[in-house]
């Protein structure tokens, strides 16, 4: 019989969980270290299936999932087959009914192949996907754009940007900043990202669009979507916790440093933290992004571009900048539980919920991790809160 407080508050006074037959929770308010939280919603996520099984499986990447409290995640589409249309999404769709613990949403992709050449069977696929994304590369021709975005816009679903341009990239794999000039890499220029924002927010405004932009790391980027929701365009964005809590000044000569976007300067994670308190920011997703440990121990230059996060992204955010008072719980609930389902057009089930040990102090070990990725640069690091169960749809899908 497990024992345990549920937390309360005013950032979800309506929400009761579902209790499973056998455990007893005792909702006696704010009396102990054990609290309940809603199930968290990451609306970015790799789960590598169909097509790179050895990185991660919907079945392993669901679990991770649920070790880190989530119980809806969205599973983006640079896969093989792309789902660009409903044969292809089909597989997809088939191994998460036989592989996942928790729901696992697709996205479908905007373009064939996600090559930007031609659109994607958008109108087929949308009853079955959460939203559209060519997540890994972004449409570089703007006349695509516009058609994708018009598509999305009638068939009802969010498209969710990977802002990129390419002519701007130059063979950089991290920020160029201090750093890279410093340690001889070549850098990947902030314009880069906010450049292709910048277009993709006049066209959301043409077309009417629901608009998301993903994995957002600059205070550029930040300033453009500020402006564009005080015109009414209809556009929110996420960032990652490493966004939020890591910048160049804390990288390393190893692979577990490099995703994209890169880490950028203090400034940018300043504007970031700054931006996740005002509302700017909409939602915090971990972009977890799993490879293998042959491949991620390339270094900076070589490996690909990814880290893992679902399973440490909440202790790391409650540890960093709930108790050092940085952001509130109510806002961080926000971030990652409502704000993201609210987007998407979901609602949260009282039976997804995790149960965590706010007051335990142990070491972020990559060992430990459900996920086949093991790459993290937060290896080491002290943090509080560990989830000792998480229910979805009111049956226990992980247990410490």
């Amino acid at each position: 019989m497990i024992r345990a407080n549920v937390f309360k508050s005013e950032f979800h006074p309506d929400f009761t969980p579902v209790i499973p037959k056998g455990y007893d929770i005792l909702p006696v308010f704010e009396k102990s270290r054990f609290v309940i939280f809603p199930g968290f919603c990451d609306v970015h996520v790799h789960l590598r299936e169909p097509g790179f099984s050895y990185k991660e499986t919907i079945a392993s990447g669901s679990r991770a999932a649920a070790r880190g409290g989530y119980t809806e995640i969205f599973a983006m589409p640079n896969l093989d087959p792309v789902p660009d249309s409903v044969e292809h999404l089909e597989k997809e769709l088939e191994l998460i009914r036989r592989g996942a613990v928790i729901s696992v949403r697709p996205y479908g992709a905007l373009t064939v192949g996600e090559k930007g050449r031609l659109p994607a069977d958008i109108e087929g696929m949308a009853p079955f996907v959460a939203a559209f994304s060519d997540d890994g590369k972004g449409v570089q021709d703007p006349v695509m754009m516009r058609d994708v975005m018009t598509r999305c816009r009638e068939a009802g679903k969010v498209l969710a940007a990977h802002c990129e341009d390419e002519r701007l990239l130059f063979g950089g794999y991290i920020h160029k900043g201090s750093y890279a000039k410093a340690h001889s890499h070549r850098g990947i220029c902030p314009e880069s990202e906010w450049r292709p924002i910048e277009r993709d927010v006049r066209l959301a405004a043409e077309t009417g669009v629901k608009y998301h932009v993903c994995h957002v790391s600059c205070r550029e980027s930040i300033e453009i979507i500020r402006e564009a929701k005080k015109s009414g365009v209809d556009v929110t964005c996420e960032t990652a916790p490493h966004y939020l809590l890591l910048d160049e000044n804390d990288l390393e000569e190893d692979g577990r440093f490099k995703m994209n976007p890169p880490l950028r300067s203090r400034e940018d994670r300043e504007a970031l933290l700054e931006a996740a308190i005002d509302g700017t920011v909409d939602m915090i997703a971990t972009d977890h992004a799993p490879h293998s440990a042959e491949e991620k121990a390339r270094g900076l230059e070589k490996s690909p571009f990814g880290i893992v996060g679902i399973e440490t992204a909440f202790p790391l955010l409650y540890t960093h900048l709930v108790k050092k008072g940085v952001i509130t719980q109510e806002r961080l609930m926000e971030l990652i539980v409502y704000r993201p389902r609210a987007r998407f057009g979901l609602t949260l089930s009282n039976g997804d919920w995790s149960l965590w040990d706010l007051d335990a102090e142990y070491a972020v070990d990559p060992n430990e991790f459900l996920s086949k990725g093991r790459a993290t640069p937060f290896a080491g690091w002290k943090v509080n809160a560990k989830c000792l169960l998480t229910a979805y749809n009111g049956q226990i899908v992980y247990k410490a």
